[in-house]
Formats: structure tokens, sequence, C-alpha cells
């Protein structure tokens, strides 16, 4: 599958989700409420969490081509965000910028290291870029579903989603050690894929809708197939048909094991 969005929309659309994170943390009364899809984590930790990850990948994307993540992964500092609200949110536009002006200076086609060698995703800016959209719209959702105020996904942002997700996450060259099978996902805005999982591994195809179903068909609109594939939602949220043995045997399956 090949990304449908241009690398100057991709950098769009990261700009985007981020001011919606930092809007929703901003009109949060307590940050120390808990975040139900993230249990572990208060909102705090979770805007922690996703300023360390933007100056992370900020460091990644700039270290260029590697085999490892470089080992200095903060190019700014700041290990702990500041616990003031207007500092926060600036600290919050700092992660983002940071990363943004790597991947400009980058551009979508330079190397850099990546998690997810033998997927179909290259290990590029450009596709850490397309990443980075789904990661900051995911945690932007999780922050708004904490504050009972849940939003659905940008179509945009959604139907790319589901497709980063599949050739990312979910592709991949290391087979598979069950029985085969094919898993369709059709989103109501008119995107289809398949997943085939075999000896060959795990590979997302683009599908017809009017396709013979595979042994598992899943439909919905895309951002609540974003929201089922992150595990923000049950797969009973979601029109389904056929065997769910294979689309649980792959959430749980470690392919690095």
């Amino acid at each position: 599958m090949q990304n449908t969005l241009e690398f100057p929309e991709v950098l769009r659309l990261i700009e985007d989700r981020s001011a919606a994170f930092r809007a929703a943390i901003a009109s949060a009364p307590d940050l120390d409420v808990q975040v139900p899809s993230c249990p572990d984590w208060t909102l705090r930790e979770l805007a922690q969490h996703l300023g360390d990850g933007r100056r992370r990948q900020a460091a990644v994307v700039a270290a260029g081509p590697g085999a490892e993540p470089p080992a200095r992964t903060d190019p700014k500092g700041a290990p702990t965000a500041p616990r003031e609200r207007e500092a926060l949110d600036a600290w919050l536009a700092e992660s983002t910028g940071l990363m943004l002006d790597a991947m400009r200076e980058a551009g979508p086609d330079r190397g850099c290291w990546t998690w997810w060698g033998r997927s179909q995703a290259p290990e590029t800016s450009g596709a850490v870029a397309r990443h980075q959209v789904q990661e900051i719209a995911v945690h932007t959702y999780d922050v708004q579903l904490a504050l009972g105020a849940a939003r659905p996904l940008p179509t945009d942002v959604a139907v790319e989603g589901v497709d980063e997700f599949l050739t990312t996450v979910s592709a991949t060259t290391v087979p598979w050690p069950f029985e085969p099978a094919a898993i369709d996902l059709h989103a109501t805005e008119g995107r289809s894929w398949r997943l085939t999982l075999d000896a060959g591994g795990v590979r997302c195809d683009g599908l017809a809708a009017d396709a013979e179903p595979g042994d598992l068909v899943v439909r919905g609109t895309a951002g609540d197939l974003v929201l089922y594939l992150y595990a923000r939602l049950p797969l009973d949220a979601l029109e389904h048909t056929g065997d769910t043995g294979p689309m649980e045997r792959l959430a749980e399956w470690d392919p690095n094991e």
C-alpha cells in the first residue's frame, strides 16, 4: 500500500492533531485524572509521554540511517514536563515543533531508524511522520475520552490511519505460525483492505469492496476501525462476520519473540 497523502499534508495533520491534543489538555480541570484507555497514566503522564515521544522522534529523524536508535533522544533536555499549565502547553508545542523541524530538514525519503524493519512501511522520515499522525490522533482521543468529550477522528486522519496501521504495525515478513487466513476491513468512507496471513508473513493489500469475503470481514467508519486496531474499541463495536480467531491471534502475536 502507498501513502495517499503528500508529505506537507502529513506534516499539517501532525500540527492539527498536536493542537487538538494541547487544547484537550488545556481544557482539563484536573491533570491527575486517570485515562481510562491508558489505565496506567494520568492526563499529566500522558502529556509527558506525548512530549517526550516527539522529542525522541526529532532526534531519530535528525540522526539519519542507522541500525540502532540514537543514544541521545532528547535534543533540548527537559526530562520532565512543566507542571504549570502555560509552561506545559509551550513545552508540548516546542516538542512537536522540534519533530516537525527535523522532518522538514530531512524530507520524506531520508532513511532513519524505525522499529518496523520487517513491515511493509519504509524506514524513512516520511513513514515516521505518517505514523506520528496516528499516535497523536489516538492520544488526543484518549484525553477527550478521559474528559467525557470523545470526538470522532477526522476522516482524513482515520482513512489514512487504517492503511498506516495495517502496513506498519500488522504487516511483517515473519512467517505466520497459525492456519492461513484472510481478514478484510471495509471503511464506510469507501476504502477496503485485506490482510493475508500465511507462511510468507502478514501482508496488506487493497481490496475491491465487492471482493469475495475473507475468513473475517469487519466494517465500520475509518475512525472506529482505527480505534479498534489501537484497542480503544472492542470488535463487537463494529459490524463483523466470520471467524474472529485470526484477528485475536494477530493482536496477541509477537513476531519478534
